[in-house]
């Protein structure tokens, strides 16, 4: 769903026009679709793990940091057999000497890392609905903001009725699936912690993107999210173990997955954002969420969470609201292109 310019062949036929990113490699958007809303999955899956890791350590920035930093040693032994992502670091470092990729978009695991602490603070309060509603509510918000002006690898996307339709579905979503549950007393600071978290995370898939497109690599760029965020989040670990004491590790093994399923919808979006923009990523973000919930719910319930009809009415919606942002109605939408004369009307994806 790139609005990038559009440009003809060499030697082409008048008539006959391709969009600049379709490029050799690109993942079709049908594919980028399916693999984003995957990666929403997974984030569902990780903040509950690591809000019970959290809740049995007793310490949510120790967990942060463990789970940051087991994804940080996956990244790195991946790095050593896979000499693209290596290349890529190369790649960056030009990158940044030319001032074609700016410091600050490495500075995307910061955004991670905070996500991460958020799912320690509330999400074991919260529950995975409530805290997936302020999640995908700030995503939502940032995804329409960092397509807007600009800061996706696809450049500037113009704000369509389509997409603003799909992201009001896609809060209507949010809200019906969790209708049952925001009924009960919830401290609004819990709420507001991952709403930015959300926001957070609009803004490191954009920069993501871009350290991607720079380096070739989406290894490269999920290696250097993990890197900043590892070493922002050891240090506020240590910090907290010295003032109220450094907690005793539990022994069960699937509480520190986190790490691991974070290198997997971190690369993922990075390697997506361009084919499909922000806005996209971050609906695909809420479908996969709340399908997420929903199989949980079905295979592994919790306590006192009952699997409802407004839990199942929201994920399909969500699942609406990606579609319903995904298609333009008009042929080429690009926010610079004029009106043509016999441009399509049919809808497409993309």
């Amino acid at each position: 769903m790139s609005d990038e310019p559009m440009q003809r062949e060499p030697g082409a036929a008048a008539g006959t026009e391709r969009h600049a990113h379709v490029e050799r490699g690109q993942l079709p958007v049908v594919l980028a679709l399916v693999i984003a809303v995957a990666a929403g999955g997974l984030t569902a899956v990780q903040s509950r793990i690591n809000g019970e890791f959290a809740r049995v350590l007793g310490d949510p920035y120790t967990a942060a940091a463990i789970s940051f930093g087991s994804g940080l040693v996956i990244l790195s032994i991946a790095l050593c057999v896979w000499r693209p992502g290596r290349v890529g670091l190369g790649r960056v470092r030009r990158a940044l000497a030319d001032r074609s990729l700016a410091w600050w978009m490495l500075l995307g695991g910061l955004a991670g890392a905070w996500f991460v602490t958020t799912q320690g603070l509330s999400a074991a309060t919260l529950g995975v609905a409530l805290f997936t509603v302020a999640i995908v509510a700030g995503q939502t918000v940032g995804g329409i903001l960092f397509d807007l002006v600009g800061l996706g690898p696809g450049g500037r996307r113009r704000l369509t009725p389509t997409r603003v339709l799909g992201a009001l579905l896609a809060l209507v979503a949010i809200g019906w699936a969790v209708s049952a549950q925001l009924a009960h007393d919830v401290p609004l600071i819990l709420m507001l912690l991952p709403f930015t978290a959300g926001v957070g995370v609009g803004w490191q898939q954009a920069v993501n993107g871009r350290v991607k497109q720079a380096a070739g690599s989406a290894l490269t760029a999920t290696f250097g999210n993990f890197l900043g965020g590892t070493i922002a989040l050891v240090l506020a670990a240590v910090v907290h173990g010295a003032v109220a004491g450094f907690p005793a590790l539990p022994g069960t093994w699937w509480l520190y997955v986190g790490g691991a399923l974070g290198c997997i919808f971190i690369g993922a979006q990075a390697a997506v954002v361009r084919t499909i923009g922000v806005l996209v990523l971050a609906l695909c973000g809420v479908a996969g969420q709340l399908a997420a919930a929903l199989a949980l719910d079905l295979l592994l319930p919790t306590s006192g969470r009952a699997l409802d009809l407004a839990t199942i009415g929201g994920t399909v919606l969500a699942l609406v609201a990606v579609v319903v942002a995904s298609v333009r109605w008009s042929r080429h939408a690009h926010a610079a292109d004029a009106p043509r004369a016999g441009r399509s009307d049919s809808p497409r994806v993309g």
